[in-house]
């Protein structure tokens, strides 16, 4: 009989499918106990930065919105408009969420990369837009701003 840990590293599917039956029918000492905290933690951080990178992204839209105002496209605002959507989404998949956009620091993180990512594709120079985020979460959110 193969291991827990070489399953784990050799066939994941498996692995994943042998914890979840030990786990209906009661089976602890057969659960994979380190494995299974590592991918437990590693879907909170998987959801986390799947709300960040639309935040990202939404960022990024606005920003090219307030600066090139003149080339908003069609496909810009259905951009925004899914992003808003999928943020919308994710909090509530998981409310938990909320939390990070409550967080100023974390938003920066965001903001920090969707300020250099408009820049590159505005060719606008970097230092145009602003250093902090200059939009509020609300107005980010916000359905109607910047469409």
């Amino acid at each position: 009989m193969i291991s827990k840990a070489t399953l784990y590293n050799q066939d994941f599917l498996l692995w994943t499918q042998e914890q979840a039956e030990c786990l209906k029918k009661g089976r602890w000492a057969e659960l994979d106990v380190e494995n299974l905290v590592e991918e437990l933690a590693a879907l909170g951080r998987s959801e986390q930065k799947e709300l960040g990178s639309y935040l990202q992204v939404l960022l990024m839209h606005l920003l090219k919105c307030q600066y090139q105002p003149e080339r908003k496209t069609k496909s810009w605002v259905n951009t925004i408009s899914n992003c808003r959507n999928k943020i919308q989404d994710c909090l509530e998949d998981t409310p938990s969420l909320q939390r990070f956009l409550e967080d100023w620091e974390w938003i920066q993180k965001y903001y920090r990369r969707a300020r250099r990512d408009a820049a590159n594709e505005t060719q606008i120079p970097i230092e145009t837009f602003p250093l902090e985020c200059p939009f509020t979460i609300e107005q980010v959110i916000e359905p109607e701003f910047f469409i």
